[in-house]
């Protein structure tokens, strides 16, 4: 298996940072790909700095915040050799302003030659908080984002790579929606996870049944 996290804390990175004695390329070991947050891609900040110092797979987050020309700067940067495979662009907008802001975007990497692979993160851009206090999200939501990622792809002709999700196989309450039909009254139930909400079983099943429908009719196949 493989590892990735977000390369967010410079000091732990750097500590876990080592030259590989036969090339002579720096790899941060702490992850086998490391991604740089939407808060701290800043083009003269420190993380890009640090990221385009090593050898591992690398990722950006972006939101509908990010232009098309900051986009190449962040990609030129994080990948000046254009290397294909290296740089995952995560895409985390929510479902209508993907579908304002992704095609633009896609249009800069198409026409500069940039090798990147696009990923969708549809769950960081749909969080909200209830009026009870806790931190949610809502599977039609993230659907629809899901689907707006497919969709922008197919009319720009590019390729949607991956996906990235939180989620759990366990039976939690923590994101409305969705085939166990979670409310904003039953999150108390078993809302477990110490941080973000996470999908539980079910809804991340039933995600993962769309994105192969999604897939199939690519690739010509009929539906399941």
């Amino acid at each position: 298996f493989y590892t990735a996290h977000e390369c967010l804390l410079l000091p732990y990175e750097q500590a876990l940072t080592r030259q590989d004695s036969t090339t002579g390329k720096w790899y941060d070991c702490s992850a086998h790909m490391l991604w740089v947050g939407e808060r701290t891609r800043d083009l003269d900040g420190a993380h890009l700095e640090f990221t385009r110092g090593i050898g591992n797979p690398l990722g950006v987050k972006i939101s509908d915040k990010c232009t098309p020309e900051e986009l190449i700067r962040i990609i030129e940067t994080m990948n000046p050799q254009n290397i294909p495979g290296k740089l995952s662009i995560i895409v985390r907008m929510g479902a209508e302003k993907l579908r304002k802001n992704l095609p633009g975007l896609i249009r800069a990497v198409q026409r500069e030659g940039k090798a990147v692979v696009w990923i969708s993160d549809p769950v960081h851009g749909n969080t909200r908080k209830t009026e009870n206090g806790f931190k949610t999200r809502d599977f039609d939501n993230i659907r629809s984002e899901l689907r707006a990622f497919f969709d922008v792809h197919d009319e720009m002709g590019s390729h949607p790579g991956g996906v990235h999700l939180e989620l759990t196989g366990e039976d939690v309450t923590e994101c409305t929606g969705g085939v166990s039909a979670v409310t904003d009254d039953t999150l108390r139930h078993r809302y477990n996870t110490a941080c973000d909400p996470r999908l539980n079983g079910s809804q991340a099943l039933e995600l993962a049944f769309l994105i192969a429908e999604r897939m199939r009719l690519r690739t010509g196949l009929p539906p399941l």
